[in-house]
């Protein structure tokens, strides 16, 4: 690939801020029966590394736990996901051994119900963590009582039976889905837009009447978006606070061997997506008569890691990563499949502190991204990765860290003269006829950079250098004059000193991408440089 002009100007006016973003942006998502989201991860009993003690926390892997706690994570979605479109939540209430064992419809297992509502809770509790509970949104009344068992304050005879299972308190949970992709056919409960919309209403009328605080997550739908969008927003959008978005991308590197190009270019099809989106809730928001639109909650995001079906099913290795296995050539990868214990690269790394980005500029808008939650926080191609020999932070998960420790939520506007590309995009994961990855031609910026304030008052620039090779340049402008701009910025890099752009992380050398703190860093000639394949955060 050719080196590009070395230099990128960036303009950043701290005077007029574009608008704040939540901590919200930086949540998280569990599935139940997903891959060892949470038996296996979060919770796994007889294990010498789960906690011994009594209560709800009994069986919880500690080391999990504490890593998933330094995150300072923000809201976690579950019990799904698919999983919730079949869940009855009082089974897993209770006394574990008198919990029924069932058939998980969603992915072809078994959920035992050992963890369950107050298991949940007590570990976003000891996270440090706000609990998302999902509803199917199919049972009007079995919503309700969840809200009671879990919210109500006056006794009852199901606040009785929370205060038996050990909480006297209302566990007073925030934010609630109503409902989980019920668009699509594979749903328990799939229904029409119409059918959809007349059900959100009366589920949040009844949810509101239990706990008025509570904020809903209504469902938004990643295609056919306005014949999805307008019928819910019309009958139900005035007791919505927030519209899902789900939107995937395609890594191929299992079988093509490199497409980092490919991977981390895909950011600016989510920011595409997404303004995309929130430019219809507004404008249908305002259709409906609504006094503003729902925010976008963007609850399950991610990269794919995609492989040949014609693969052995891969396994989870011991060291974190895919067990060993035989993979024979193929011409063409055919049908493909989702590996889901895939280890994470730096590519990845990149990709998420772009999408971060994309959410940064919706700051502002009438609808912007105001939760995400990626998919998934344990195991499963997630952030923190946990085999019986112990766990350990993904290259994903020092991205999370970063913005969520060292960036602020006051969003600045920020413009990059730089140079770039322009490259035949992926759509995501969405796939033509023929199968292929559908593309489209877009300029692919090689640096792409966000400015914040932090509440100390200081400037936080976050850097993405795309290219895979070369160091470029950065030339901070603040306020229209170079000499607003400080000498020296405390940075913190990720990425940079990486082996290739294949290593990943394992349980034998866990801070192979990692966060370095570079310390203060005095700029040279005016610039600072930011290395190939790296994300980069400054304080000024």
């Amino acid at each position: 690939m050719p080196v590009p002009s070395p230099e990128a100007l960036v303009t950043i006016d701290t005077r007029r801020p574009a608008g704040r973003v939540d901590d919200d942006i930086y949540g998280h998502f569990l599935e139940s029966a997903f891959f060892g989201n949470i038996e296996g991860g979060v919770f796994d009993e007889g294990s010498p590394l789960s906690v011994t003690d009594p209560g709800p926390l009994h069986g919880v892997r500690a080391d999990v736990l504490e890593l998933c706690r330094e995150l300072g994570p923000g809201p976690i979605r579950w019990p799904g996901g698919n999983f919730t479109s079949a869940y009855h939540w009082e089974d897993g209430i209770g006394p574990r051994e008198s919990r029924p064992s069932r058939l998980e419809l969603a992915w072809g297992g078994q959920e035992s119900n050992r963890f369950g509502t107050d298991e949940f809770l007590a570990w976003c509790e000891a996270v440090g963590a706000e609990p998302y509970l999902v509803h199917s949104a199919r049972d009007v009344d079995e919503a309700v009582r969840w809200i009671e068992y879990t919210n109500a304050a006056r006794h009852t005879t199901l606040t009785a039976r929370r205060a038996k299972n050990g909480r006297a308190e209302p566990w007073n949970v925030r934010y609630w889905g109503v409902g989980n992709e019920v668009y699509g056919p594979w749903q328990m409960g799939h229904r029409t837009a119409e059918e959809y919309a007349a059900a959100a209403r009366e589920h949040a009328l009844f949810m509101r009447l239990v706990d008025p605080g509570i904020r809903l997550v209504g469902v938004g739908i990643p295609w056919r978006q306005e014949e999805w969008t307008r019928p819910l927003l019309k009958r139900a959008g005035s007791l919505l606070d927030h519209l899902s978005l789900h939107l995937y991308g395609a890594g191929t590197h299992l079988w093509t061997g490199d497409d980092y190009d490919a991977v981390v270019a895909q950011s600016l099809y989510f920011e595409r997506e997404i303004h995309t989106y929130s430019q219809l809730v507004t404008a249908v928001a305002a259709d409906a008569g609504l006094d503003r639109p729902p925010a976008l909650a963007l609850d399950e995001w991610t990269m794919r890691h995609l492989e040949p079906e014609a693969w052995p099913q891969p396994l989870p290795g011991d060291d974190g990563g895919v067990a060993p296995r035989e993979t024979p050539e193929v011409e063409g990868p055919g049908k493909v499949r989702v590996n889901r214990w895939s280890p994470r690269t730096v590519a990845d790394a990149l990709f998420c502190a772009g999408v971060f980005h994309a959410v940064h500029r919706t700051a502002g808008l009438p609808a912007p991204v105001a939760m995400a939650n990626p998919v998934n926080l344990v195991n499963a191609n997630g952030l923190v990765v946990a085999r019986p020999g112990g766990a350990l932070r993904s290259a994903i998960y020092h991205v999370w860290h970063l913005y969520r420790h060292h960036t602020g939520r006051t969003v600045l506007p920020c413009e990059v003269e730089g140079p770039a590309r322009t490259a035949a995009v992926r759509l995501g994961d969405n796939r033509g006829p023929d199968g292929r990855l559908l593309t489209a031609p877009m300029t692919v910026p090689y640096l792409d950079v966000s400015a914040t304030r932090a509440d100390d008052g200081s400037v936080r620039v976050a850097v993405v250098n795309r290219h895979r090779d070369a160091a470029l340049q950065l030339r901070i402008v603040l306020d229209g004059a170079a000499a607003n701009t400080p000498a020296t910025a405390r940075v913190r890099s990720l990425g940079a000193d990486v082996p290739g752009l294949g290593a990943v992380n394992t349980l034998g050398a866990p801070d192979t991408i990692a966060v370095r703190d570079l310390g203060d860093v005095e700029a040279s000639g005016g610039a600072w440089t930011v290395a190939p394949h790296s994300v980069i955060v400054l304080a000024l």
